[in-house]
């Protein structure tokens, strides 16, 4: 059910791969929603994934830009408002990447290139996207932007790897970079702390069912799928979150407040 909850908004979403992906289903839903956007990812992504369906779908232009390089971004960000009309009212960061994990180096053996590597486009395209809009002077008032983490950032998820180290950045940014967003422009800066979530990056991590699993058994209302997350992003975008911000907000069905769960006691009383 759509509510015109983003009637007239517009917007940047980064990271729609493919039908799988949390940023795909944003766009269907903020495109239900009566907003217009723009899509963006690296090329090498726009290559491998079908986002020209996406675009079709919801009759959205593509612009390839790669989220660690600043030249790139200022260019993304000033075709968008030429595209849109105007200055941006939501932007979704949803992007990450480890090369070790690709590679399979354990975090106690990692190639600190590749570390390196996958903090930027993890971790660091997040202030690189926020700078750009905020130096363009590119967001309206009670603007949003959004990005997306992971619990692995405050707890240990031993085959997490490297990407907790950069979730933990990225939350960081937020918090930082919102304070200046919403002093000086009213913009609002969150990220979303999802449940494990079948996407196609997140299958590339080592043991990622048995994450799933865990957390479904773990949380009293069970995993929080894409969809759920896409809905969650909607209200965050709209005028009814106007005060929300500077927060890691946990969209995890209550596996963040969870000390152990009558499933998992059942699997070790004997």
């Amino acid at each position: 059910m759509a509510y015109n909850l983003l009637k007239g908004k517009k917007g940047i979403i980064f990271g729609a791969l493919d039908e799988h992906s949390i940023a795909w289903k944003t766009a269907e839903r903020v495109h239900a929603e009566g907003g217009a956007f723009v899509l963006t990812n690296a090329p090498v992504a726009l290559r491998m994934g079908q986002i020209n369906e996406l675009a079709k779908k919801t009759g959205s232009e593509i612009i390839a830009a790669d989220a660690t390089s600043e030249e790139d971004l200022n260019n993304l960000v000033t075709q968008a408002m030429e595209i849109l009309g105007g200055k941006l009212d939501f932007v979704l960061h949803s992007i990450g990447m480890s090369v070790n994990v690709r590679k399979g180096n354990h975090y106690t053996g990692e190639n600190y290139a590749y570390t390196t590597k996958g903090w930027d486009i993890s971790a660091l395209s997040f202030h690189k996207v926020l700078q750009t809009l905020y130096k363009a002077d590119a967001m309206n008032e009670w603007g949003s932007v959004v990005a997306l983490t992971y619990m692995a950032s405050q707890r240990s998820f031993p085959d997490y790897n490297d990407m907790a180290d950069n979730k933990a950045y990225l939350e960081s940014i937020a918090r930082s970079f919102g304070y200046f967003f919403g002093k000086e422009k009213k913009v609002r800066v969150n990220t979303i702390s999802q449940s494990p979530t079948a996407t196609t990056a997140g299958q590339g991590v080592k043991g990622f069912d048995g994450f799933i699993s865990y957390a479904e058994q773990m949380s009293p209302l069970g995993n929080a799928s894409a969809q759920d997350c896409a809905d969650y992003t909607v209200s965050l975008f709209s005028d009814l979150t106007r005060k929300v911000t500077m927060q890691n907000l946990f969209h995890d069905g209550g596996f963040s407040n969870t000390g152990v769960s009558l499933e998992v006691i059942e699997k070790f009383t004997k």
